[in-house]
């Protein structure tokens, strides 16, 4: 039956262990000796966390209140698995599949809702979806539902998880093939139902519009996962990372096309933030258009585990745009959407550098939200202001570990700062 979140913790931790890859250090550590560097152990985090759900579901049937919330898996695209997300809870659970909530919120506390949900499998072609059967309709019913939503799943085996790590895409629990879906009475989001009933909407105009009526950039996200907008023919299963990206992209560009020809900001600005051991600071500068994210990974952190320096990544663009996907990956447009939200809102126009810092602190990823979500918590805060770049710089290395030299060397927009000429010079 289901249950309040405070169920009971187990004691073993033979479920993660006998997943770890062999060779690794822990297999020697386990999760006391914290010989990987970090502060803590993820799979400790992990365990700990899926431990108060275990006998919940160790069974062939679950039956939970699903936030709502779906996935669908890119592996061998276009025959793909989708399927509902459902914890083991009865109750409001929305905050557990609504990236909007959960700034602020601890690595243990967001490993906690994230685990519970368990997935549902069920294969199909992501094209030719049509005729694939009830189960189609009743993950399309979730992803368009406005609340949480009653489900029972029944699976082939019992749900089973394995370790997964990904930077684009917020973790979920074990998973199983479903052998029947069952959905309560589905109300969809207002907006979110016009749009899908309008076949003659191109799915683009669809993910604008709702934006614009105040969607959720995350139900946005999930609808247009499993195929809700765009001209009836054209419509298809999108993979979950791909979707989030997708949207973002869209929304990003959307805003940017009206930015581009806002008059300029009038000095230079810092927003700092910290969160989740990641330390971020982002410069607005009176310049046109251009952006960049430049992600620092420290050793011992998810994406730098074993290295012995500081890893920078960063992708740029300038005013006319990138025409390749971003190096940094889904990360860049969901803070290239936060920055032009802003200056949207202030009818202004800027150019962007964003500095990042993951510190060992930070122990697992944990999707794209979590840059998304805090780009935009920190540019709701006071900024610093300056009157010149240098002065702006020094305020970014009181707060940064890494000294500016090294972040101007790894940027392609602060480079192009201090080496070309430009008409403002000249004025």
């Amino acid at each position: 039956m289901p249950v309040s979140f405070d169920a009971h913790r187990f004691s073993t931790f033979a479920e993660d262990t006998d997943k770890i890859p062999p060779g690794s250090p822990c297999a020697i550590c386990k999760g006391s000796k914290n010989l990987c560097g970090k502060d803590r152990c993820p799979l400790m985090v992990k365990f700990y966390s899926r431990a108060k759900t275990k006998r919940l579901i160790n069974s062939l049937d679950i039956e939970g209140m699903s936030p709502p919330s779906v996935f669908v898996g890119r592996y061998g695209y276009p025959k793909v698995d989708i399927g509902p997300l459902v914890p083991p809870l009865m109750g409001d659970t929305s905050i557990m599949d609504t990236p909007e909530l959960w700034v602020g919120k601890s690595i243990d506390e967001f490993v906690d809702f994230r685990f519970s949900l368990v997935r549902g499998k069920h294969r199909i072609d992501a094209v030719n979806f049509q005729k694939e059967g009830r189960i189609i309709e009743q993950t399309r019913d979730l992803a368009l539902s406005e609340n949480p939503l009653e489900v029972e799943a029944a699976f082939q085996k019992r749900p089973t998880g394995r370790l997964v790590l990904d930077d684009e895409v917020q973790p979920f629990g074990p998973s199983a093939r479903l052998k029947t879906l069952e959905v309560g009475n589905t109300r969809y989001e207002q907006h979110v139902e016009k749009a899908f009933y309008d076949t003659d909407l191109k799915a683009t105009e669809a993910v604008k519009a709702l934006y614009t009526d105040g969607v959720l950039v995350s139900k946005i996200q999930k609808a247009f996962s499993v195929g809700a907008f765009g001209i009836d023919k054209n419509r298809k299963f999108v993979p979950t990372r791909w979707s989030i990206t997708a949207v973002d992209d869209i929304l990003g560009k959307s805003l940017l096309s009206n930015t581009k020809y806002n008059p300029l900001i009038e000095d230079w600005r810092i927003y700092d933030w910290y969160q989740l051991d990641n330390r971020w600071s982002i410069l607005l500068m009176p310049v046109s258009w251009r952006y960049e994210l430049i992600e620092a990974w420290f050793p011992n952190t998810v994406w730098n585990p074993l290295g012995k320096d500081v890893e920078i990544i960063s992708s740029y663009e300038f005013y006319d745009g990138r025409k390749k996907y971003a190096e940094i990956g889904g990360c860049y447009y969901a803070a290239r959407l936060a920055v032009n939200e802003l200056l949207q809102n202030e009818g202004r126009q800027a150019g962007a550098v964003i500095f990042r810092e993951a510190h060992p602190g930070y122990i697992m990823p944990v999707g794209v939200w979590n840059v998304r979500e805090n780009v935009r918590a920190a540019l709701k805060t006071t900024p610093f202001r300056f009157e010149t770049l240098n002065d702006a710089l020094n305020h970014v290395a009181s707060k940064m570990s890494i000294p500016i030299k090294q972040w101007i060397a790894n940027s392609g927009i602060l480079k192009d700062m201090f080496t070309q000429r430009r008409l403002d010079d000249y004025v």
